[in-house]
């Protein structure tokens, strides 16, 4: 898996989001032979409510484990769904993010979560990088188009890597105490932490200044 990949995957996971990683989107050729139309690095859905460290019926373990990032621009009651890119560079979305197909084809997985049909969120993305929807049942969805890279401020469509890895150093940080029994596997987690116990700074003034 591509680093950025893996990172930037780890911090949505980390941000409460169920994700799916580097997906290939397919379709038949007018000779009936599947092609690849593109790429996804990242899709993830992040479900209203929080998420915590111990049982949250224990006030002494109910500490949330959580990056709390308002870059991220959460909303109460409201579903979040990202298709996402990462780049290693400038951060920006591929043509192929917003074809029809591709966008159906990963929606398909969270179809259940739209009151509305599926087919005009699609259309949605495509003139709009960002939609929201009615929830079914309650609520809404707001699916966005979000690409991860080099950037020198964040926004709903765009979130740069650096500002992902400082996030990531100072929520291991501060919380050492969970993480430190715990083996992380994955590289772009796995080398973050042994920054930090290699007594890297965590301290970066460009982006606690933006804080």
């Amino acid at each position: 898996m591509d680093i950025a990949v893996n990172l930037v995957e780890n911090y949505l996971r980390l941000t409460g989001y169920l994700t799916l990683s580097e997906f290939e989107v397919q379709r038949r050729d007018k000779q009936g032979r599947f092609k690849t139309v593109t790429d996804i690095d990242v899709m993830a859905m992040r479900l209203p409510g929080d998420i915590y460290l111990g049982d949250p019926h224990n006030e002494r373990d109910g500490e949330l484990l959580l990056i709390d990032d308002p870059t991220l621009e959460l909303e109460p009651e409201c579903v979040d769904v990202i298709i996402g890119e990462v780049k290693q560079g400038t951060a920006e979305l591929n043509p192929g993010i917003k074809d029809h197909a591709v966008l159906h084809s990963m929606l398909r997985r969270v179809e259940w979560i739209y009151a509305e049909p599926l087919e005009d969120v699609v259309n949605a993305l495509q003139r709009k990088p960002v939609h929201w929807s009615p929830a079914r049942g309650a609520g809404k969805v707001r699916t966005r188009l979000v690409a991860f890279g080099r950037a020198e401020d964040s926004s709903l469509n765009v979130i740069p890597l650096s500002h992902v890895v400082t996030k990531m150093l100072g929520f291991f940080e501060d919380h050492e105490d969970a993480f430190r029994p715990i083996q992380f596997r994955e590289p772009a987690p796995a080398f973050l932490r042994l920054l930090l116990k290699s007594g890297f700074d965590v301290e970066k003034g460009e982006e606690r200044s933006r804080e």
